[in-house]
């Protein structure tokens, strides 16, 4: 359809300008807040452009590696940008507190945000009071649940080292393995992937190679001077950089994954919209978190581990603390309206209470909700510790 190639254009388009700017020796530091405008806008494109092209990639590669690909190119705009900080970190420690503030901030959009608006906008369309999870996605919600228990170790030792890297990272590959052994569905392309999707085999595949080289590009051109534009912009402002980072830069990066499985939702197809967003939560708590120590120690050419201050405890351990939370919910396989409200309510709320008590409570009152749904219906822990090999729909 035409308005399918129309938005492929516009998002082809948009990024070129800025990427024209850059190549000029634009002195974009000298405008913080225009810098931070275009370089986030060309990420968003960048965005919607590897994930159409991600789903068209699924025609001509292995099921196994279509599976460990499209979970790291579905979030690599929040990669590039959370990995630019862990790199400044390397160099200049004032930058720690940025990569875990976008880090925590990222997670937490997810569960608090994208689950739930996939309910809610469930509930609008067809008045249905939750969107069953496909039992392919307890391998997700296993290895979610691994990841979660360890995150707890780093604000108790107030430190993100290499020794966590190797552990989340593994829990990853170990979660791909299993999934690989699952037989895995090809989803039915939507919108610009499916005109993509159309086109003649060597067409086709020239088109997908491209739009992952110029997605590449446009974020590469665009991480430092977002990154480096929020901070500078907090300050002209008089907001602090930390929340700016934390709440912004994931709305930006993150923006491309959540509006494409609001499509899939709006398509009648729930369980892959959320499914997409889950698969997304294991990536980002596993191989996101176990990156950000490895590039700090290459950048710093040191072994050392990243020392977080009492502000980023309390953020990773509230993220931590939500997690097991979105986790006894998943476990029912199946997430109702009323649960739904519940994340949204719980995450809106945390954002007007900067105070560390109230941040506590939060996640003391997440541990406890938890603990208690998990009590009430036992079921649920047989869902989170079973592995079942069945089929898998990447999204």
């Amino acid at each position: 359809m035409k308005k399918n190639w129309f938005l492929l254009g516009i998002m082809v388009a948009l990024p070129i300008f800025w990427i024209a700017l850059r190549l000029s020796g634009w002195d974009w530091q000298s405008v913080p807040g225009w810098a931070c405008l275009l370089s986030g806008l060309s990420i968003v494109c960048a965005g919607f452009l590897l994930c159409w092209a991600a789903e068209v990639a699924q025609k001509d590669i292995s099921q196994a590696l279509a599976l460990a690909f499209l979970a790291i190119v579905a979030v690599l705009p929040e990669y590039a940008v959370d990995m630019y900080f862990a790199w400044m970190a390397g160099k200049d420690e004032k930058y720690i507190s940025y990569a875990t503030a976008n880090m925590t901030g990222a997670n937490r959009l997810l569960i608090g945000f994208g689950w739930s608006l996939m309910v809610i906008i469930w509930w609008i369309k067809k008045k249905a009071k939750s969107i069953e999870i496909e039992e392919s996605h307890k391998v997700e919600i296993c290895f979610l649940t691994l990841a979660t228990l360890y995150s707890f170790v780093i604000p108790i030792k107030g430190s993100i080292s290499l020794i966590d890297a190797v552990i989340l990272i593994t829990i990853f590959v170990l979660y791909i393995r299993q999934a690989a052994k699952a037989e895995v569905m090809e989803p039915e392309l939507i919108g610009p992937a499916e005109e993509i999707g159309r086109l003649p085999n060597n067409w086709r595949r020239l088109v997908v190679v491209s739009l992952f080289l110029y997605s590449g590009l446009v974020i590469f051109a665009s991480a430092e001077p977002f990154a480096e534009g929020l901070i500078e912009t907090g300050r002209n402002f008089g907001i602090e950089e930390f929340i700016l980072i934390q709440w912004l830069a994931p709305l930006a990066s993150e923006s491309p994954e959540i509006i494409a499985a609001t499509l899939f939702v709006l398509k009648a197809k729930p369980t892959m919209g959320l499914g997409t967003l889950i698969s997304s939560k294991v990536n980002q708590w596993t191989l996101l978190v176990g990156l950000i120590p490895v590039v700090f120690c290459i950048s710093g050419h040191k072994m050392d581990a990243m020392i977080i201050n009492e502000r980023q405890i309390e953020e990773i351990f509230l993220t931590s603390a939500q997690s097991a939370f979105g986790i006894a919910i998943l476990a029912s396989m199946n997430i109702s309206i009323k649960e739904a409200i519940l994340l949204l309510f719980l995450f809106l709320t945390q954002l007007f209470f900067p105070q560390k008590e109230i941040r506590f409570a939060y996640a003391f009152l997440y541990l406890a909700l938890a603990i208690i749904i998990l009590i009430k219906d036992r079921k649920r822990l047989k869902n989170i510790l079973k592995i079942k090999s069945s089929p898998i729909e990447i999204p």
